[in-house]
C-alpha cells in the first residue's frame, strides 16, 4: 500500500488524499454496511463515481436466462443484486459553485473508517473559486443494532466570509434514472466472470411516494422477480443562520433543499436520517408503515444515541472476535479491517445468505456461494454463533427448491445452487457451476461445524436434520457402484473447487468431503434420537427415513473411492488429472494472467493447473482423513500447479504451508490473502470486498498459525508462529464459553472470559482443561516442522502409468 496515502493506524483506515483514478478500490474499502443494508464508500456530493452503489441483502431483479443452445435441467431463471435508491447525496453549492471532488482545489483532505464505532468520517478544507475557504465534514454510519438504519450528516463552515450556501439532500433511484452528472451506472467487464450485470429494463416501478414535512417517502415494486421496497428519511437541520426550505418529489427522486444565509464561522449541520425496509411480497403501504415506526424510533431516542450503541455493539464483536499480532501495526490493521467487513458482510443478514461480495459491491451479481459456508460460518461459529445460525437458515428455507432441482437433474433428496439469491440454480454455465455438486457437502460441513462449536441440538431439532439428510441422499444416487474383487463406490460427472478442471470422475475433494456429509448424516441423526427423540419422531416421519437407508449411507461412505497414486505417492485431483500435461506456470507471462481471462476454458481444461486448491482444501477440512506424509506430498506436488486466480486459494495453502512445515510460505500467503483487497491484488476490489477471503484471513491466523482444529467435534491445537512474530492473541468461543489463546515462541496461554462450562481440548495430543479462574499454560518445544525453500514446479513427463508425455510447442501462442 502507499502508506502516504494509507498511513499505518491499527484501529482505523485511513486515505490522506482524494484520487479520482482508483474510485472504484476505495469505495468498496470505505463502504459500510451491517449485512443488510450497505452504502459503497461515493463522495457525499454524489457526483463522479466508479459504481453510486446501495445495496439491500436479497433484493433481487430475475429474468429468464436465453440459452444460444438450451438443454433440458439448464439453469432458467438469471438473479441480481439491485442498486436501491440511493440515500447518500447531500450536495453542497457555495456562492452557487458546486463542490465536486474531481474538480476542487482541496487544500486538505482526510477520510477515515474507524474499526471501534463503524463510522466513516470525510473532513477537507476546499478553497472556492472566489476565495473562500470551506470546511466541510461528512460521516456515514449504517447502524449494527439498527438492521433498517443508516444516519449520515453534513457540516459546513465559512472560515473566511459570509456566503449563500446550499445543501441539496437527495434520494435518487439510479438503478432506472437518470443522475443528471453521472447518468446510469455502466456495467462491468461482460468478459470477466467475477463481474456483476446489469439490467437494461425498469427494475423500479414507483408505487406510493409523499413528503410530510422534513420526512420524505418513497416505495417500489421490482418489475419481474415482483419484491417490495420502501425508504424513508427525516432531515434536520443545526445552525444559528437564517435558511429557506424547499422540497420536490416523484416517483425516482425527493429533494430536500437547504437555502442558507451563512456567516463566517457559523456552521451549518444537516442530518439526514434514513431507513429501507424490503420483503419478497408484503405490500409496499406496510413497508412504508415501516419506515415511519423506524424513523419515529429514532427520533424518540435521539441520533446522538444511535452513535452510543453502535460503538457499545461494536466493542462486544471485537471482545468475541479480535485477533492482536503485537509489534505488526500495519499487519492489524489488515486483520481488523477484514473482520470489521465480516461483521459488514454478515451482522444483521439475519436468515439472508452473505453475498460473495457482501453488501459493498455488485461482484458476482450479488449471488450466494459455497464460499460462505466454508470460509465465513467457521468464523461465525467460534465468534459469533447467532450470526452462523442465521447463515445456515437460509440454506434451511432453500430445501423445497433444492429439492425441485435434484428431481430434475434424476437425483434423489436435495440439491443445493452453485450461485443463488432465490434459491434457484443462477449458473449459466454448468460446467463450472452446477457441476461442482460438492456444494452439498460444503452446506453441510458448515451445519456440522457450527453444531459442534454450539452444541445446538435445538437448532437440528427444529428442521436442520433435513439438511444433512437431504444432501446425503443425494449423493446414494449420483454415483454408482464398481465391483472388481470388491466393491467401490464411485462419483463421475462433477467438478470440484478447481474451475480449470471440470466434469470430472472422481474428483479427490468431492469424494473426500461426500463421504464426510454421508457419516454426518447418521452422526446427526444418533444425536437428535438421543437428545431429542420426539424431534427425532417426527423427522424420521417427515422425511419418510428408514433404518436401511442409514445402513446404506454407511456402505456408501466406506467404500467411497479415494484416488491414490502409487507411483507418485499423492492422491490424484480426479481419476483423469496426472494423465494431462502440466501447464507450466513458470514460463507463463504475467500479461496472461488471470489464465481465466487469457485463455479458453478449453485450452485451460487439457491441463494440470489449478485456479485454487482443491486437494490441499480437502487437506484442511477433512486433515483427519490423511496422514501427515500424504499432506506433506500432496502440497509439494499441487502447491506448484496452482495459480491462485481466485482469491481464495492462498487462504488454504497457508493452512497447509504451516502445518507441513513452510513456514515463510505459509506467511507470505496468508499476507496476500490479508491485503488481496487493501491492495486490489486481484484487480477487481471495485466490485466489492471479497468477503470470503476476509473469513479465510481468520482462518490461516486461528486453523493456520493457531493450529486449531476441531475434527467431530473435538478441539485441538498444534500451533505454528511465524517465526517473525513474537505474539499472536485469538478469542475462541466453544460451546457458550469465550476463550483467549496467547501463542508466543515457547507456550501456549488459554484462559476463559466469560462462560461458566469447563472447556477440554488438546495440544499435541496432551490433554488439558481450562475454566473460569483457572488457566492453562502449556510450554512448546518447538512450532511444529521447518522447511527451507518452498516447493517448485517441477518436469513431470512421466504419467502415472510411466509413459512419457511431450509438452506441447504452442502453449502460450496468441489466443
Amino acid at each position: 500500500m502507499n502508506r502516504d496515502r494509507f498511513p499505518v493506524d491499527p484501529w482505523r483506515l485511513i486515505e490522506t488524499e482524494y484520487d479520482a483514478e482508483t474510485l472504484g478500490l476505495t469505495e468498496s474499502l470505505f463502504a459500510v454496511g451491517n449485512g443488510y443494508l450497505g452504502m459503497r464508500g461515493n463522495a457525499v456530493e454524489g457526483r463522479t463515481a466508479h459504481e453510486h452503489g446501495t445495496y439491500i441483502n436479497g433484493l433481487h431483479e430475475t429474468w429468464k436466462i436465453h440459452h444460444a443452445e438450451a438443454a433440458y435441467g439448464f439453469a432458467e431463471v438469471g438473479q441480481i443484486m439491485v442498486n436501491a435508491p440511493d440515500s447518500k447525496v447531500m450536495r453542497l453549492y457555495v456562492d452557487d459553485e458546486p463542490l465536486a471532488l474531481d474538480e476542487a482545489d482541496l487544500l486538505s483532505y482526510e477520510r477515515t473508517l474507524d474499526f471501534r464505532d463503524g463510522v466513516l468520517r470525510r473532513d477537507l478544507l476546499w478553497l472556492t473559486p472566489s476565495g473562500k475557504r470551506v470546511q466541510v465534514s461528512a460521516t456515514r454510519m449504517v447502524s449494527f443494532p439498527e438492521r433498517h438504519l443508516a444516519v449520515l450528516t453534513l457540516e459546513v463552515t465559512l472560515l473566511d466570509a459570509d456566503a449563500p450556501l446550499t445543501i441539496s439532500c437527495q434520494m435518487l433511484n439510479r438503478q432506472d434514472g437518470e443522475d443528471e452528472y453521472d447518468g446510469v451506472d455502466s456495467g462491468g467487464d461482460s468478459n470477466d466472470p467475477r463481474s456483476g450485470n446489469t439490467v437494461s429494463e425498469r427494475v423500479f416501478e414507483p408505487q406510493e411516494y409523499g413528503q410530510d414535512g422534513d420526512r420524505s417517502l418513497l416505495s417500489y415494486r421490482v418489475a419481474n422477480s415482483e419484491m417490495t421496497l420502501a425508504l424513508a428519511a427525516d432531515h434536520f437541520i443545526d445552525t444559528h443562520n437564517d435558511y429557506s426550505v424547499d422540497r420536490y418529489i416523484d416517483g425516482d427522486i425527493a429533494k430536500n433543499v437547504y437555502a442558507v444565509d451563512a456567516r463566517k464561522g457559523d456552521p451549518v449541520k444537516i442530518t439526514k436520517v434514513v431507513t429501507y425496509h424490503s420483503s419478497r411480497s408484503t405490500p409496499t403501504r406496510e413497508l412504508i408503515d415501516r419506515c415511519r415506526r423506524t424513523l419515529n424510533r429514532i427520533q424518540s431516542a435521539g441520533v446522538s444515541a444511535q452513535y452510543s450503541r453502535q460503538k457499545e455493539w461494536l466493542a462486544e464483536f471485537w471482545e468475541r472476535s479480535d485477533v492482536q499480532i503485537p509489534g505488526y501495526d500495519d499487519v492489524q490493521q489488515a486483520v481488523r479491517w477484514n473482520l470489521f467487513h465480516l461483521a459488514q458482510a454478515a451482522a444483521r443478514a439475519d436468515g439472508l445468505g452473505v453475498p460473495a461480495k457482501g453488501v459493498t459491491g455488485n461482484g458476482y451479481s450479488g449471488h450466494y456461494f459455497w464460499d460462505t459456508e466454508i470460509y465465513v460460518v467457521p468464523f461465525l461459529s467460534y465468534t459469533s454463533p447467532l450470526w452462523a445460525r442465521n447463515a445456515l437458515r437460509i440454506r434451511e428455507r432453500m430445501l423445497p427448491a433444492a429439492r425441485d432441482r435434484a428431481r430434475k437433474l434424476n437425483e434423489a433428496g436435495a440439491l443445493f445452487p452453485w450461485r443463488t439469491i432465490n434459491g434457484e440454480e443462477a449458473s449459466a454455465y454448468y460446467a463450472a457451476g452446477t457441476a461442482q455438486y460438492h456444494i452439498n457437502a460444503d452446506v453441510t460441513y458448515a451445519l456440522a461445524k457450527y453444531i459442534d462449536a454450539t452444541a445446538d441440538v435445538d437448532f437440528l431439532s427444529f428442521g436442520a436434520i433435513d439438511i444433512a439428510v437431504e444432501t446425503a441422499r443425494m449423493w446414494t444416487t449420483l454415483g454408482f457402484w464398481r465391483s472388481n474383487g470388491d466393491d467401490r463406490f464411485e462419483i463421475h460427472g462433477v467438478t470440484g473447487p478447481d474451475e480449470y478442471t471440470t466434469v470430472v470422475n472422481n474428483n479427490l475433494y468431492t469424494n473426500v468431503m461426500a463421504r464426510f456429509n454421508l457419516r454426518y448424516a447418521i452422526e446427526a441423526l444418533k444425536t437428535l434420537e438421543r437428545e431429542r427423540p420426539d424431534a427425532y419422531g417426527r423427522a424420521v416421519q417427515r422425511l419418510a427415513l428408514d433404518e436401511a437407508e442409514i445402513v446404506e449411507w454407511e456402505r456408501v461412505a466406506a467404500a467411497m473411492t479415494i484416488p491414490y497414486s502409487e507411483s507418485l505417492q499423492i492422491h490424484p485431483q480426479d481419476s483423469q488429472f496426472l494423465q494431462r500435461e502440466v501447464w507450466d506456470l513458470e514460463a507463463t507471462p504475467e500479461d496472461r494472467k488471470p489464465l481465466m481471462l487469457h485463455f479458453h476454458p478449453l485450452v485451460i481444461y487439457r491441463f494440470q493447473v489449478l485456479k485454487q486448491a482443491d486437494v490441499v482444501l480437502a487437506l484442511f477440512l477433512q486433515g483427519d482423513q490423511f496422514t501427515p506424509e500424504e499432506k506433506l506430498a500432496d502440497f509439494d506436488y499441487y502447491d506448484p500447479l496452482t495459480t491462485s486466480d481466485s482469491s481464495l486459494s492462498k487462504i488454504v495453502q497457508s493452512i497447509i504451508a504451516a502445518e507441513v512445515g513452510y513456514q515463510d510460505l505459509a506467511l507470505d500467503y496468508f499476507l496476500d490473502t490479508a491485503f488481496v483487497d487493501l491492495e486490489d491484488r486481484h484487480g477487481n476490489t471495485s466490485d466489492g470486498v471479497h468477503v470470503a477471503a476476509a473469513g479465510g484471513v481468520w482462518n490461516s491466523l486461528v486453523s493456520g498459525f493457531g493450529g486449531m482444529r476441531d475434527y467431530s467435534g473435538r478441539l485441538t491445537f498444534d500451533p505454528r508462529l511465524p517465526r517473525q512474530w513474537p505474539e499472536l492473541r485469538y478469542r475462541l468461543t466453544w460451546r457458550a464459553t469465550r476463550m483467549l489463546v496467547s501463542l508466543t515462541t515457547d507456550s501456549m496461554h488459554v484462559s476463559v472470559l466469560e462462560g461458566d462450562t469447563p472447556v477440554e481440548f488438546t495440544v499435541r495430543g496432551q490433554l488439558f482443561e481450562v475454566s473460569l479462574g483457572n488457566d492453562v499454560t502449556v510450554p512448546l518445544g518447538d512450532q511444529g516442522p521447518t522447511r527451507g525453500d518452498a516447493p517448485v514446479q517441477k518436469r513431470r513427463n512421466r504419467r502415472d502409468d510411466g509413459s512419457i508425455m511431450v509438452p506441447a510447442a504452442a502453449q502460450f501462442a496468441d489466443s
